[in-house]
């Protein structure tokens, strides 16, 4: 392609911190939860790059004419891809874009078509921006995508760390995965985690009903967990695997005790037709991995940390905190869990002509 920057690209990352920092430097953008993606764009040539600097193209056909449409120049954005359902962000609707077979991909263009939301400039025309900073490379991607409609979209942006907090708080709602704290002189740096994403943690007491083996040996690698809903169904609803090497030897005697007759009546084996998913189910998201597990009777209760859930299921891996052996494993459901408030996705998406500035009440 004929660009200053040209893929493969590794995208600039952001590690986590606990609370919204604060600083003059400072400016916050949504966290977007879809798929990170890198758009070269030479005036003829367009192209998505992934994460992991692999094509999306083919899978966002419907994404082609809009870009070409707003981009004025040829240029390199760096961005996240993402569908909405309903009033918020669908990530397992995205999930589903991502298929081998063109007449699906083609289909769901349509019936559950894509947008592309920019918050980084890396090239414009023959100019690489990356060694300027992010003041002026946002200021730039501003200029870039005025009067840009949907499907394209610029992030909201602002410099008020309160109105940061309040985004981390009610964006939650629309299905958005937290806030993103930017440096604006710093430079884009491929591949660094150098900007901080803030995300919600909350804590929930789960029950203990699997567990699969460490690949590096006869250690635990990790727990299944499980929530019963209002039927009384035991759902899978995620891992925990946050341990050191010495914990995961030490579990596997702790574990023991429950692995005697577990497979007599487990829910997650006999079938049960209320479970809505179960571990070890294969997919195409998981070809080539061992998804086999060992099952422990469901009688064992942990607290783990979560940030948000998708659908039934927990988005993220959990973090374990420690076994509750005062919980009852039947008080173990859904409805501990806190609900976000609803947040239509409209509102962010509509946060100013700048793309910052607060957002509607």
């Amino acid at each position: 392609m004929r660009l200053p920057v040209v893929p493969p690209v590794a995208p600039m990352l952001a590690k986590a911190v606990s609370g919204l920092p604060v600083g003059e430097e400072l400016v916050y953008e949504p966290k977007w939860d879809g798929f990170r993606t890198i758009v070269f764009y030479d005036g003829d040539e367009l192209e998505l790059s992934s994460r992991n600097e692999r094509p999306l193209t083919r899978y966002f056909p419907e994404l082609d004419a809009p870009l070409r449409a707003s981009l004025s120049a040829p240029c390199v954005l760096d961005g996240e891809i993402v569908i909405a359902s309903g009033s918020g962000l669908d990530f397992g609707a995205l999930l589903q874009r991502v298929h081998p077979a063109a007449s699906r991909v083609a289909r769901l263009s349509v019936e559950t078509p894509a947008s592309l939301v920019a918050f980084d400039l890396l090239a414009l025309g023959e100019d690489d921006l990356r060694p300027r900073p992010f003041g002026e490379r946002r200021r730039l991607l501003g200029e870039l995508l005025s009067g840009v409609g949907a499907p394209i979209h610029l992030t909201p942006q602002t410099a008020d760390p309160a109105v940061g907090a309040e985004w981390l708080e009610r964006f939650e709602g629309a299905g958005l995965d937290g806030v993103v704290a930017k440096r604006t002189d710093l430079g884009y740096r491929e591949g660094e985690r150098v900007m901080f994403k803030i995300k919600h943690e909350r804590v929930a007491d789960c029950v203990v009903a699997g567990f699969r083996w460490h690949t590096s040996g006869p250690v635990i690698g990790s727990l299944l967990l499980g929530l019963y809903d209002d039927d009384g169904v035991l759902q899978h609803v995620g891992v925990t695997s946050s341990f050191t090497a010495a914990r995961r030897a030490e579990l596997v005697s702790e574990l023991e005790p429950y692995r005697e007759h577990a497979s007599d009546g487990h829910p997650w084996l006999a079938g049960d037709p209320g479970a809505s998913r179960r571990p070890g189910q294969k997919s195409r998201w998981s070809a080539g991995r061992d998804l086999s597990f060992e099952p422990l009777r469901p009688e064992l209760v942990c607290e783990v940390a979560y940030d948000h859930l998708e659908g039934n299921r927990f988005r993220h891996a959990t973090t374990f905190k420690r076994f509750r052996p005062d919980r009852d494993p039947r008080s173990c459901e859904y409805s501990q869990l806190e609900s976000a408030v609803p947040f239509e996705l409209a509102k962010v998406l509509g946060a100013g002509p700048e793309g910052g500035g607060g957002v509607p009440a």
